[in-house]
C-alpha cells in the first residue's frame, strides 16, 4: 500500500531532538518545539534557562522558526511518501521467508551479560517448522525532496532542507507504522498513544531499519525492493543498496510482543562466509557491505 501524505500533515510526527541534534545542540534545546505558538511564550522561553545558555536558546529558537517556514515553502512543492507490505512470514534460521522471499540475516556473536541470548530478528517470527504462518511487516519511505536541486546557490538553506527532509521520512514512518498497527494490520487496534508516546516507542513491536544495528548491511534493499518496488515512491538504489533521494528509510516491522533491539556487533569469519551463501553472493562482496561488522 502507498500513501503520500503533505508535509503539513507530516510536521507533527517530527521528532525535533534528532533535528537539533544534527546542528550540534543538546536535547533540552529541543524543547522549543514543544512551547505554546505565540510570541510571548516564544520571547519568555530563553529566560528559563541558565543565564550561560541563553544565547544557545535563542540561537535554537531562531533555527525552529526558519525551520517552520521551509516546512511551510516546501509544503507548496513536495509530498512525503510511504509504501508498505505485509507479508505471510516464518523464520527458516537465521532468514526470514516473506511472501516466499528469503531474506537472510545475522545473529549476534557478542552479548553483554553472560545469560542474554545472541539475538536474530528471526527470532520473533514463527519458524516454519511450525506449520504455522506469521506476519511480518516491510516498509519504505522518502521525503521526495533533493537539497542540492532545492537550495543550490545557499549551503545554509541547503543544510537546513537536509536535515528537515530526513526526519520527514523518519516522521512519514512514525505516521504509517501506527496506522498499520490500528488499522491494516490491526494488532493494536486499541493503542491510544501521544506523538511523544511514539517518540519512546512505547507501541508494541520493532520497527528495525536497514542499516542499523540489528539490520546492518544496506544491500539487503534489494531484497526488500523485489518486495515493495522502491520506484512507485520515487526511491532508486545505488549499486550498493544505497537509496536515493537520501532521505529516505526502509525496514522491518515485526509485532512480536517481546521483539527488542539489538546490535549485532562484530562478526567473525564463520558466519561472514555462512551468510554470503545464504545471500547468494561472494564473501568479498559480503566483506564490502559488513565492513563495518568486521
Amino acid at each position: 500500500m502507498t500513501i503520500t501524505s503533505s508535509i503539513r500533515e507530516i510536521t507533527p510526527y517530527i521528532h525535533w531532538v534528532y533535528f537539533f541534534h544534527s546542528w550540534g545542540f543538546q536535547p533540552r534545546f529541543a524543547a522549543v518545539a514543544d512551547i505554546h505558538d505565540c510570541q510571548s511564550c516564544r520571547a519568555a522561553w530563553p529566560a528559563t534557562f541558565d543565564q550561560a545558555d541563553r544565547p544557545k536558546a535563542v540561537e535554537a529558537l531562531q533555527l525552529f522558526k526558519e525551520a517552520n517556514h521551509m516546512l511551510n515553502a516546501l509544503d507548496k512543492d513536495f509530498n512525503v511518501k510511504t509504501i508498505f507490505r505485509l507479508c505471510r512470514a516464518n523464520a527458516d534460521g537465521d532468514d526470514l521467508l516473506l511472501d516466499g522471499v528469503r531474506l537472510p540475516l545475522l545473529r549476534q556473536q557478542t552479548r553483554k551479560h553472560k545469560d542474554d541470548p545472541f539475538l536474530c530478528l528471526s527470532d520473533f517470527i514463527r519458524p516454519l517448522s511450525s506449520g504455522i504462518a506469521d506476519t511480518a511487516g516491510v516498509f519504505a519511505s522518502t521525503a521526495g525532496i533533493d537539497p542540492e536541486r532545492a537550495c543550490q546557490q545557499d549551503p545554509y538553506k541547503h543544510l537546513l532542507v537536509q536535515t528537515l527532509a530526513d526526519r520527514l521520512a523518519e516522521a512519514a514512518t512514525e505516521k504509517m507504522h501506527s496506522y498499520v498497527r490500528k488499522n491494516a494490520w490491526g494488532y493494536a487496534k486499541d493503542e491510544n498513544l501521544s506523538i511523544k508516546d511514539l517518540f519512546a516507542e512505547k507501541w508494541q513491536g520493532i520497527r528495525p531499519a536497514v542499516g542499523y544495528p540489528s539490520l546492518p548491511d544496506q544491500s539487503v534493499n534489494f531484497i526488500l525492493n523485489d518486495l515493495l518496488n522502491m520506484q512507485q515512491i520515487g526511491i532508486t538504489l545505488t549499486e550498493n543498496g544505497a537509496m536515493h533521494p537520501h532521505a529516505s528509510v526502509s525496514g522491518l516491522m515485526l509485532a512480536h510482543p517481546a521483539a527488542r533491539y539489538f546490535n549485532i556487533g562484530k562478526i567473525g569469519e564463520d558466519q561472514l562466509k555462512d551468510y554470503a551463501i545464504r545471500r547468494g553472493i561472494s564473501t568479498e562482496t559480503a566483506k564490502k557491505f559488513l565492513a563495518g561488522n568486521l
